[in-house]
């Protein structure tokens, strides 16, 4: 796949590195000059992956958003055209601190783009879970959500090939609400309740 990030900090660095890993065509949506934070990823993955971020969206069909909630309206309307291009939303709002007028990052992006495939995923867990989703013979799962059948498809594909144990489809748009609030619970137990990063979910059957 061709897949534009947007967002070089931790989320958007470790799934980079992950998409890459595993064959994807990666470019990063940045704004210039590059962050400190851009150019210590531009030194893992290539300064020539970076690009504007108007640019990556025009040349990829996969667009990850991993900025910072308070900013989804603003990013959302600096893609330019997403006509027909799969969103994959990883951001959280935490503690109150998202996009004013809404209960979620998704809902936010579908208001200000022309994109109608917007799923969430990549949300429930750290970074550190996403550059190592294994745990002893064990791989974390992910999950989904959103209406777009093709965008939920996508990124359960790249939650495979990142590594996760599999990815799972918790719903449709109305869903949203509640993968954000699946991740303040990942966010409690680990920063909150002292239990760190290093802890994920895995979902078990018998």
């Amino acid at each position: 796949m061709k897949i534009a990030i947007i967002g070089s900090g931790n989320v958007g660095g470790a799934l980079a590195q992950k998409f890459i890993g595993a064959g994807h065509t990666v470019l990063m949506g940045a704004k210039f000059p590059l962050s400190d934070k851009s150019i210590k990823l531009a030194t893992k993955i290539g300064e020539d992956r970076f690009t504007s971020i108007e640019s990556a969206v025009q040349q990829c069909d996969v667009i990850v958003l991993a900025t910072p909630a308070p900013f989804a309206v603003e990013v959302a309307q600096s893609l330019g055209d997403t006509t027909g291009k799969v969103i994959i939303d990883t951001m959280n709002i935490v503690m109150g601190r998202g996009p004013a007028g809404f209960n979620n990052t998704s809902d936010a992006i579908l208001a200000n783009t022309a994109a109608t495939d917007v799923v969430k995923c990549f949300n429930t867990t750290g970074f550190n879970n996403m550059l190592d989703p294994h745990y002893g013979e064990h791989s974390i799962d992910a999950f989904v959500a959103g209406d777009s059948e093709k965008g939920k498809a996508i990124a359960s594909q790249l939650a495979l090939d990142a590594g996760f144990g599999a990815c799972y489809d918790i719903g449709g748009n109305d869903k949203f609400q509640l993968m954000e609030q699946f991740a303040f619970f990942w966010i409690n137990l680990a920063m909150f309740k002292g239990q760190g990063r290093e802890v994920g979910f895995k979902l078990l059957r018998r």
